[in-house]
């Protein structure tokens, strides 16, 4: 169970006395519901409820609240629709932690959150979390700028991230290791004796192994980068 095996960083958690304003974001009725009680039993404001990310960012932009718990598979094709959600709250609303609550352990894009210096984040998984306490705990810690990561979460981030640099082939890896050196894609080019056509699809390969798909400010290079470093 999450128990102590819960990944937690920054601050204890500690709230002032008014509590916290909380945005919902979850397509299950019942479960929205639920956590809307349960967060007020405990002192902070459900400034609203919502089922779809684009009622999420309208709440968000409304109330401006202190954390946004989002479900990761919302309509309309319940795939990353929470986690797109999640990446324009980071870039629109670095002031508001995000808590991901859900059943799955989606890896495409939770480094990218992971990444960003916008503080406070978290990843629970739904059937993982042992009790109430720990829950709101999690809530409480991320909306101070900590994290809360469940191990599961971490231990996917690892394995997708092993896997993706494995993936790459022996020139793959050469073309990384020249962008980790700061090498421009004419740089990468002349120093592996390849046409600039030739690096921009090995790149864009690399891009696709390690899933980093692209963004209305495509920070993938960095990424790439950052995988293979951590490799």
């Amino acid at each position: 169970m999450l128990g102590a095996e819960l990944m937690e960083t920054g601050t204890d958690g500690a709230t002032d006395a008014a509590g916290l304003r909380v945005v919902i974001a979850e397509d299950a009725v019942v479960l929205r519901e639920g956590l809307t009680r349960l967060i007020t039993d405990h002192g902070h404001a459900v400034c609203a409820a919502v089922g779809d990310a684009p009622a999420l960012l309208a709440a968000v932009a409304e109330h401006h609240p202190q954390i946004a718990v989002v479900d990761v598979r919302m309509p309309p094709s319940f795939t990353d629709e929470g986690l797109q959600a999640a990446l324009t709250l980071r870039q629109d609303f670095p002031g508001t932690g995000v808590l991901l609550f859900s059943q799955y352990v989606e890896t495409a894009f939770t480094a990218r959150l992971l990444a960003s210096d916008a503080g406070g984040f978290g990843y629970l998984l739904k059937d993982r979390v042992a009790n109430v306490g720990e829950f709101v705990s999690a809530l409480e810690r991320v909306a101070a700028g900590g994290t809360a990561l469940d191990p599961e979460v971490v231990s996917g981030l690892l394995r997708s991230q092993r896997a993706g640099i494995a993936s790459l082939t022996p020139r793959e890896r050469q073309v990384l290791a020249a962008m980790a050196e700061g090498r421009s894609n004419s740089g990468i080019a002349a120093a592996l004796y390849l046409s600039e056509g030739a690096v921009e699809k090995h790149i864009a390969s690399i891009f696709g192994k390690l899933r980093l798909e692209p963004l209305a400010e495509d920070n993938r290079r960095v990424l790439a980068v950052l995988h293979y470093l951590r490799a």
